[in-house]
């Protein structure tokens, strides 16, 4: 009985680490703004297509999400929020993780080109290489990884519309552009409470370039970058009847806690500060999106 109940329990972990390789939260919000691309383009969308286009995406995200961990599981054992990841604890060999990301890439490229369209193919696979070729290995040299990773990290709500359209239209490239500067916002936070972290670990940060200040004042820029682009929304006309008064609104808190850590100069109060925007960002996407969806 004891050996049975020790095998149930290996199979237990290794099916949790195979899951932990997808880093399943952000594939869960991955899965909602692709979502939220699919609900505001027009046309009519089929059982079908909805389904092809989430296991698509899904597989996608999954494999780059794996290929990521294999390639940074020296770093992800030096910072404590990736430290009990599956590769840097040892519960799974690197090889295993590579295979998974390989296998989970080829087989949702080719969903989303065949199931789907061409255009939503090309986006997902250019995804891929940009998160896994040029975002992971730029990390270590130099702070645009920022800029570089922020590409693959909005195509979501894009991949949603083309989709739906098959085409990359103003709506389509708005949402991107939301997507694109939410985060910017949202990772300079981290870096600025995780700054220790990130230097143990050989990372390139904005607060070790520019130091504290000159990250503050580039998340401000980048949340009123932000909040107009969540009104440009607004003008063509894609949100629902109650997004134009959450895109004000739920903008407004943001800027105003992003303009609120210039007056901050005490490390603690800065790292307060960082901690809660950093939350605020969390709610404040999804909230956002809802309102778009909302009729």
């Amino acid at each position: 009985m004891k050996s049975t109940a020790m095998a149930d329990n290996s199979v237990s972990v290794r099916l949790k680490d195979v899951v932990a390789l997808a880093k399943p939260q952000i594939t869960f919000m991955v899965l909602c703004t692709t979502l939220g691309g699919l609900w505001i383009a027009p046309g009519h969308l089929g059982v079908a297509l909805v389904a092809a286009t989430l296991a698509g995406v899904t597989l996608v995200v999954a494999g780059a999400n794996a290929l990521n961990m294999y390639l940074e599981r020296d770093v992800d054992g030096l910072m404590t929020r990736t430290q009990n990841r599956p590769l840097p604890t040892g519960r799974m060999a690197p090889e295993t993780a590579l295979a998974f990301g390989l296998l989970w890439s080829a087989l949702g490229v080719p969903l989303l080109t065949f199931a789907v369209n061409p255009l939503t193919g090309f986006l997902g696979a250019l995804s891929i290489v940009l998160y896994v070729l040029a975002y992971t290995p730029l990390k270590r040299k130099t702070t645009a990884a920022l800029l570089v990773g922020a590409i693959p990290g909005a195509m979501p709500p894009l991949l949603g519309w083309t989709a739906a359209t098959g085409s990359l239209d103003k709506p389509g490239l708005a949402l991107f552009l939301v997507m694109f500067l939410w985060q910017l916002p949202h990772f300079i936070a981290i870096s600025l409470f995780r700054a220790s972290e990130y230097k143990r670990a050989g990372l390139k940060v904005l607060p070790a370039e520019c130091g504290v200040h000159g990250s503050k004042q580039r998340i401000v820029l980048y949340t009123l970058l932000l909040v107009a682009a969540s009104l440009q929304i607004v003008r063509l006309g894609v949100g629902g009847r109650f997004y134009p008064s959450a895109a004000y609104f739920l903008g407004a808190i943001f800027l105003g806690m992003a303009g609120w850590g210039l007056r901050t100069r005490e490390p603690a109060r800065d790292h307060r500060w960082a901690k809660r925007l950093f939350f605020y960002s969390l709610i404040y996407l999804p909230l956002l999106f809802v309102a778009m969806v909302i009729r």
